[in-house]
């Protein structure tokens, strides 16, 4: 019978803890070393290097990841989070905000990345940051973290039982997400063949034609905090997706700072963004039902419309590609997470030209096939989190080894996983 007792993290690991590298963003470059931060591997695996930061000098050596080191967040929202070194990543270095424990000869690094996601060891993390009050755990604190581990032998049991079953896992997980993204598309591509079916036979006319006037909010310095229903809000630039208006997306506006009742949101109102993402930057959706006391900010544009063409038909033309690709190629910003377009753009938006029952027709015809996929979207969603709790209570049970795992398939780990 294996033997289990209890250790320290820093009892398997060369050192008590290696702090990374304190730089700043003024020192990134475009090539050199690839600098991992927390934000590369808050998803569990790390981002693609097209999407990383570099460094141009050479690390020194305590600053030099290889192949079988474990990361560890120090701060974040929750902290805790983890990566395992791969082949792959070696030479690369860490950022000031991540904990680098190595592995001692004999510990089977893939166990110790298992013990760092099982639940036992991210509730001892959280339990103590919110006991001292400060989001951030350090080296001794990590170092000094208690659990059991089995023998070397037994640690690549588990850990060889881990790879085989997360990996099954993880693989239907993928199979999920495909469908989502079908989904998706199938949704996308129904809304152009209707858009493309009125521009062949009808033409179009530009937004301009329809346009009675438009007006836009103000920004004062609000609360990191949404309003409360008897409370006075400003709305978010993400209150808005294409065809979606989420009113939840707003911030506290302070007492004593009066507000421009001019900009209060109300139900029929056509919206678009000015500013996102390229991704969202030109949103459009009309506002359905909106309680009291939401506020237009400077960042979304409220347009009036004049009779024969309906918000509706509008909001739904935008969600188009064509009218998206105009929005993602006509936006300018300082970064690639902010764009901005201006008004004189939007009017420029191309719409079939169709009267009023064709309008309602498009419109019908598209909210019809959404709520059919939107039914379907729970669905993949509920999969995909059962997946996830039962990837989370496998690993529990082999790492604390309420499994055997020379006789286990995974497929009956049900703790803590809800059918």
């Amino acid at each position: 019978m294996t033997h289990w007792g209890q250790v320290r993290l820093k009892n398997l690991c060369v050192d008590a803890g290696q702090y990374g590298l304190n730089t700043s963003a003024e020192n990134y470059a475009e090539s050199g070393t690839r600098l991992l931060r927390t934000t590369d591997i808050s998803s569990g695996t790390l981002t693609p290097a097209e999407a990383g930061v570099f460094v141009s000098d050479l690390p020194e050596e305590r600053f030099t990841l290889e192949e079988g080191d474990l990361l560890l967040s120090r701060s974040g929202t929750p902290p805790g989070q983890s990566y395992l070194v791969r082949a792959v990543d070696e030479g690369a270095t860490f950022a000031g905000y991540l904990v680098r424990f190595r592995p001692q000869q004999g510990v089977d690094p893939r166990f110790l990345a298992y013990v760092a996601r099982s639940a036992p060891f991210q509730h001892k993390i959280r339990s103590e940051s919110v006991a001292s009050t400060i989001q951030n755990f350090n080296a001794e604190r990590y170092a000094n973290l208690e659990f059991r581990a089995p023998d070397s032998a037994e640690q690549r049991r588990i850990a060889d039982f881990l790879d085989a079953e997360t990996t099954r896992i993880d693989q239907l997980s993928s199979l999920q997400q495909q469908v989502m993204r079908r989904l998706d598309e199938r949704e996308a591509a129904q809304l152009d063949l209707a858009i493309d079916d009125l521009v062949e036979r009808h033409g179009t006319v530009p937004l301009r034609r329809f346009l009675w006037g438009v007006d836009q909010g103000s920004s004062p310095q609000c609360e990191a905090v949404p309003a409360k229903d008897d409370e006075w809000g400003v709305l978010k630039v993400s209150c808005l997706r294409p065809g979606l208006f989420l009113p939840h997306e707003n911030k506290r506006l302070p007492d004593g700072v009066s507000s421009d009742r001019t900009s209060e949101v109300r139900e029929g109102d056509l919206l678009i963004t000015r500013a996102n993402t390229p991704q969202l930057v030109g949103s459009t959706a009309v506002v359905h039902k909106v309680r009291s006391k939401l506020l237009l900010s400077d960042k979304i544009f409220r347009v009036r419309l004049s009779q024969g063409i309906s918000p509706d038909f509008v909001a739904t033309v935008a969600r188009g590609s064509r009218i998206r690709a105009l929005c993602a190629a006509g936006s300018n910003g300082v970064s690639q997470s902010m764009a901005n377009i201006r008004f004189e753009e939007v009017k420029a938006w191309p719409l079939p030209a169709v009267g009023p029952d064709l309008q309602r027709d498009l419109v019908a015809r598209i909210s019809h096939g959404r709520v059919q996929l939107d039914a379907l979207r729970p669905k993949v969603n509920r999969q995909l989190d059962l997946l996830a709790e039962r990837r989370q209570a496998l690993i529990t049970a082999a790492v604390t080894g309420q499994i055997d795992v020379s006789t286990a398939s995974g497929r009956d780990v049900t703790d803590g996983v809800s059918e």
